[in-house]
């Protein structure tokens, strides 16, 4: 079962499970128990499955750390203390496992000098059995970056607590003698749970944890979270099943434990009058003010360009008080050298400011923050919370955050986000399902332990969460993939890696480099690349692999200041054609860009509908006073919303959770329809997709897309039967018509790559040779078209597209939203425009990004935006 933790423990309840040495340390460590401590301590002294969601700086890793190490001190005064792992520690990242370590090892040496200083003055001795002045726990760190001498002396010397990733813990489980020490494991404890819930390195671990409890029996889950949704379904994930049943987790909620202290702080009094020169000095004005009131601040923006520009504009700007001594960039394109001097000196105190995209997003210790600026919005409740989080490193501090806005659809967002964290409304995760391909890895883990009957490792995978509806049928085509069933991918070098008896129903291992092959091309995580840029044999440039994963035939963007189409890819190589006329489809930008999530799309869609009630009725005050009400904003952002609002029913209709706006509008001689449909990029890619497919499927010509989280647009260079290819899509049929959509673009090609690496289709390395990204990316153009002529379904294409459609896209709502519009739910309102609406400005400006400079596009934006004004004034 799975349940919310309701006792609330006393000290006195507390203390009495703990060892007197720990009991004796926390009490002159810490005043008291933070929240997390009195909820979760005693469940995990009672070996119960335990859930902790909490804030940075709540105590939450001690909550999970107390208990054991309380144990291993019983285990150590008695002398009973194996040389075996007792507990492993898994996080998704190799820098919190230092940290963790480090962590870990002072209160152990702590406790020693405790006994020592005891012994010295003869007071009563609390660890009478303990002779030495040395507990004899270890702890260490094993990942892909420990040394082989590191390694050896762990087998001699295991640690007692293991700290780990989830990729070396997989690899452990297939070594023989590493293998044996962590056969009687008693608490594994998965950190930043929610960085791994909603992607394959989660679903990866939730296998290998059903592998190591058939290993070493039942054993303590403790998952430690920051700010997530569904606490029930996270639960789920960490615990799985048992003979179908789920098995026990109690869940401790104490996210909300922090005070927080929010605002949304526009640079400038108007941001649609605003000059490009106002708007950037109000900017880096605001920001310096901010940094200069507070000791150590941490800027999250939302892309890895921004990042350098806002660091680059603040040295520029303030050239005294800003260098390279007390202000730096941390992001995932720079060195891990760069990053780890980066963490250090914040920690250490002497940082005023650091800029970052996503990369401290999670839980690296980096010591105190008194603010954290997010700026441009984060495009979810839960990463907004995460980043805030970092501020305020004590318990009792409060955690201080400033939204800083850049136009009026950051400002809605924003205050909808703001609006969700004080009232404790969190965006639901995706927890992703029967993930084919990384199941094929973990069959030939298993079939490498030992030889296995083919109903226990079935069973087996059904145990995790993740896989818990598996049908037999997937699950034995890929038995048959691995075993080798397919003959013509011999042809193409992917080998039999498994065999499988049907009389016996045995499944075993083949091969003699199969062991090495597992532990050098395992886990989920895809190689990346760059992708050059021709025209003929001559190269323009390079893009990343994420932006060429949104482009297809005819696409438009630019490159070094220059326009091109895209014309097709072969392997890491594209060929484009020049094309100076036309406004870009796609900005470079974009594959960097987080997508809205769907939970904050319909928040801000239930409130345009609020707003639009009240618009229709009341006066401006009436309305204000609605605002100020609903949402925690200032006078100014209050009437800027006020004005947006406003501006948009008097043109045109306020598109909303009830009503999807189609606005008809040509502009320099192409036919444009603009579809504000607010539910987030991922369904929106979905939509924009299928009806853009059925449009060129029926009409004969090439659909070109923009898209947004706000809404997609449409175009061609002939007038557009919209609404007509909307009315084709129907909700049962929607997912084969986007499979049909995506089939020969390049998203599919680059996921089946993914896919085929993970699922050893690929082997990236192979003899101690390493495969490039772009070897790796010919040999899947020559595997995708062999599984194409054995199947549509065959196990690692049909992974493909799942991926697509589920994790990369949103299926799922996509067919709510059509569901909707079938049942009326949705009602459809048209507009014929010569000018786009209010809030199609920055969906129609977005292609323009790469191509004018930001000044010139604010210029665009408010000439645009004069004529909105001037034909309302003049009664549309």
């Amino acid at each position: 079962m799975i349940e919310l933790q309701r006792t609330k423990y006393t000290d006195k309840e507390i203390y009495s499970s703990l060892n007197p040495l720990v009991r004796q340390w926390f009490k002159e460590k810490f005043k008291d128990f933070s929240e997390p401590q009195r909820f979760a301590i005693k469940n995990i002294h009672n070996k119960e499955n335990t859930l902790i969601s909490a804030p940075t700086g709540s105590g939450k890793t001690l909550s999970a750390f107390t208990s054991i190490i309380s144990e291993l001190v019983n285990l150590s005064e008695k002398h009973q203390l194996e040389d075996k792992v007792y507990c492993i520690y898994v996080s998704p990242l190799k820098a919190l496992n230092n940290d963790i370590q480090r962590n870990l090892l002072e209160p152990l040496e702590e406790m020693t000098t405790m006994i020592s200083n005891l012994k010295k003055k003869q007071k009563e001795n609390l660890s009478k059995q303990i002779k030495s002045k040395n507990l004899g726990i270890r702890v260490s760190v094993r990942t892909g970056d420990t040394s082989a001498s590191k390694k050896a002396s762990m087998l001699k010397k295991p640690p007692h607590i293991l700290i780990t990733t989830p990729e070396t813990l997989a690899i452990a489980l297939v070594a023989p003698k590493f293998k044996y020490l962590i056969s009687d494991v008693k608490w594994c404890i998965v950190d930043e749970i929610h960085a791994l819930a909603n992607n394959k390195r989660g679903v990866h671990l939730s296998l290998s944890l059903e592998r190591l409890q058939n290993l070493a029996g039942r054993f303590c889950r403790i998952g430690l979270s920051a700010t997530i949704s569904p606490l029930d379904d996270v639960a789920k994930f960490l615990v799985g099943l048992e003979n179908g049943k789920q098995r026990d987790c109690k869940i401790v909620d104490a996210q909300f434990i922090k005070k927080l202290d929010l605002k949304v702080v526009s640079p400038v009094n108007n941001i649609i009058e605003a000059s490009f020169k106002e708007l950037q000095d109000g900017l880096y004005n605001i920001l310096d003010q901010m940094i200069s009131a507070h000791k150590t601040t941490l800027i999250f923006t939302n892309t890895r360009s921004a990042t350098e520009r806002v660091v680059h504009n603040l040295m520029d700007r303030f050239p005294k008080k800003y260098t390279v001594n007390n202000i730096g960039a941390h992001h995932s394109s720079l060195s891990k050298e760069h990053r780890f001097d980066i963490e250090e000196r914040l920690k250490q105190g002497k940082l005023r400011c650091v800029i970052s995209s996503t990369s401290l997003e999670l839980g690296i210790d980096i010591g105190h923050i008194d603010l954290v600026i997010l700026l441009s919005s984060p495009k979810s409740v839960a990463r907004a919370m995460q980043r805030v989080g970092r501020s305020g490193h004590k318990l009792l501090d409060k955690a201080k955050g400033r939204f800083v806005i850049m136009d009026r659809d950051d400002l809605v967002e924003c205050a909808l986000i703001l609006k969700n964290a004080l009232e404790k409304h969190i965006d639901n995760i995706d927890i992703p399902k029967n993930c084919l391909d990384v199941l094929a890895q973990h069959i030939y883990g298993i079939a490498i332990e030992s030889i296995n009957h083919i109903e226990n490792i079935y069973s087996l995978v059904k145990r995790s969460y993740c896989y818990k509806d598996l049908t037999r049928e997937d699950f034995m085509e890929v038995i048959k993939y691995l075993s080798g069933e397919y003959a013509s991918l011999e042809y193409r070098k992917v080998y039999a890696k498994i065999w499988y008896d049907p009389d016996t129903e045995e499944v075993g291992k083949k091969g003699r480099l199969a062991r090495v092959l597992y532990s050098t091309n395992i886990g989920t995580i895809p190689d990346e690349s760059f992708i050059t840029v021709k025209i003929g044999n001559q190269k323009i440039g390079t893009i990343d692999e994420g932006f060429l994963e949104r482009l297809k035939k005819g696409d438009i963007f630019v490159l070094g200041g220059q326009i091109y189409e895209f014309k097709y890819a072969r392997g890491m190589t594209i060929q484009v054609k020049a094309n100076p006329g036309r406004p870009p489809t796609v900005p470079s930008w974009f594959s960097e860009m987080l997508p809205l999530s769907y939970d904050l799309a319909l928040s801000i869609q239930r409130f345009r509908r609020l707003l639009e009630e009240k618009l229709k009725k009341q006066t401006k005050n009436q309305t204000m006073s609605f605002i100020h009400d609903f949402l925690y904003v200032d006078n100014n952002a209050a009437n800027s919303i006020y004005e947006y609002f406003k501006e948009q029913y008097l043109f045109s209709e306020i598109p909303h959770d009830k009503k999807i706006l189609i606005e008809f509008y040509e502009f320099q001689g192409r036919k444009n329809a603009i579809f504000h449909t607010c539910f987030g990029r991922r369904v929106n890619d979905v939509l924009s997709r299928s009806i853009a497919y059925a449009i060129s499927r029926t009409e004969h010509f090439n659909v070109q897309i923009t898209l947004t989280d706000n809404g997609f647009i449409l175009s061609a260079d002939r007038k557009l039967k919209a609404l007509e290819g909307l009315k084709l899509i129907k909700s049962e049929e929607l997912e084969d018509i986007l499979k049909l959509a995506i089939d020969k673009t390049e998203t599919l090609k680059r996921r089946f790559r993914h896919c085929a690496s993970r699922s050893l289709m690929i082997l990236r390395n192979y003899k101690g040779h390493r495969k490039s990204a772009g070897r790796q990316q010919i040999s899947s153009q020559i595997l995708i078209n062999a599984c194409r002529e054995i199947s549509s379904n065959f196990p690692i294409f049909k992974e493909a597209k799942r991926e697509v459609m589920q994790d990369l896209m949103d299926i799922k709502n996509a067919k709510k939203v059509i569901k909707d519009i079938e049942n009326r739910k949705i009602k459809i309102k048209i507009q014929d425009t010569k000018l786009p609406s209010p809030f199609a400005l920055n969906l129609v400006m977005r292609g323009y990004t790469d191509l004018l400079k930001m000044e010139d596009k604010l210029d665009f934006i408010k000439r645009m935006h004069n004529m909105i004004l001037a034909k309302i004034s003049l009664g549309k």
